[in-house]
C-alpha cells in the first residue's frame, strides 16, 4: 500500500479518516506542521520521506511535476484528485 501525504489542501478530515479506516498509511501537512508552506516545500518533504503527494491542487503539482522531471528530480508519485463536494 502506498504511504500518502496529504498537502493542506487535501486533509479533509472525512478523507483522512476514509483512507486510515482502509489501513492507508497517511500524514497530513498538519501532522508535520507544514500548514502555509510553498508546493515545492510540499512535495520536497514527500519525497524526503518517501511519501506519494496527494492533492487538489492539480495545474500546480502538474507543473512542479514537469520542473522536477526537466531538473533530473525523482519523486514517490503524485496524485492529483479532483476534488469533490
Amino acid at each position: 500500500m502506498l504511504p500518502l501525504y496529504l498537502d493542506e489542501d487535501s486533509m479533509d478530515k472525512s478523507l483522512v479518516n476514509a483512507l486510515k479506516a482502509r489501513g492507508v498509511h497517511v500524514i497530513t501537512a498538519s501532522d508535520v506542521e507544514m500548514i502555509g508552506c510553498s508546493d515545492e516545500t510540499h512535495l520536497d518533504f514527500a519525497t524526503s520521506v518517501g511519501r506519494v503527494l496527494y492533492t487538489f491542487n492539480r495545474e500546480d503539482f502538474y507543473q512542479l511535476h514537469t520542473k522536477y522531471l526537466a531538473e533530473g528530480k525523482l519523486h514517490a508519485g503524485i496524485i492529483l484528485a479532483k476534488q469533490q463536494r
